[in-house]
């Protein structure tokens, strides 16, 4: 999953970022509204983490223009205002959650996960796909009840071939999944973890499309 941080204190901005991450997800850190907006233009996001004080105005009118616009991700305000006018005002202005700093790391992540589940409109957090089984929530993988372990990079990449069973996806939208707008991407970095993935989910097939991407087959099936 892809998120998008909007927090300009670098040291909390960097912290958090190298906390996202280990818990599997791909982040674009940045630290204004323009840099904000020129992100979202450019990329898809499963949630944004929005501080309110920029450098370039206020996140909550920034919040307000992304409503206005139709989009609709997933936003998580991250402040310092803690007034009960402040949060109603956050909510009205379209955030789907407010958090006032100093904050716990483990309830901000708590707070995101129920906010990604919302988003889904999951009543069940498991995805199947023959028999692959893989639990959204939990993060985990299993094929025939055995457990498999991936890594996080491994995750996101099954996650989104998961989430389309049948169905092509392409390589540029896998790369998304992967990587933040700012890394380095190899040219053959996709295929290996396609080939990783294929030796840990057996019968379970990844196919190639030559020249589109990639589908998860169910097995089942052939």
């Amino acid at each position: 999953m892809k998120l998008l941080l909007i927090e300009d204190e670098q040291a909390l901005s960097e912290a958090l970022t190298a906390m996202l991450r280990t818990e599997g997800f791909a982040v674009d850190p940045v630290a204004t509204l323009h840099r904000a907006e020129t992100a979202v233009r450019v990329s898809t996001y499963d949630a944004a983490l929005l501080d309110l004080y920029l450098p370039d105005g206020d996140g909550m009118d920034w919040l307000r223009r992304l409503r206005a616009s139709g989009n609709s991700t997933p936003v998580i305000i991250m402040t310092a205002r803690d007034q009960v006018s402040d949060r109603i005002a956050g909510l009205k202005s379209g955030a789907d959650d407010y958090v006032v700093k100093p904050f716990d790391i483990q309830e901000l992540l708590a707070r995101l996960g129920a906010v990604l589940r919302r988003a889904k409109g999951a009543a069940s957090s498991w995805l199947q796909v023959g028999s692959l089984a893989l639990d959204l929530q939990g993060r985990r993988a299993r094929v025939q009840d055995q457990d498999i372990e991936l890594t996080a990079k491994e995750w996101a990449v099954l996650e989104k071939l998961a989430s389309r069973p049948g169905r092509i996806v392409n390589k540029e939208a896998l790369d998304q999944a992967l990587y933040s707008f700012n890394d380095e991407v190899g040219s053959n970095t996709l295929e290996v973890y396609i080939s990783r993935i294929r030796k840990k989910i057996g019968k379970q097939r990844v196919e190639t499309v030559r020249g589109l991407g990639y589908r998860l087959v169910d097995e089942t099936d052939s």
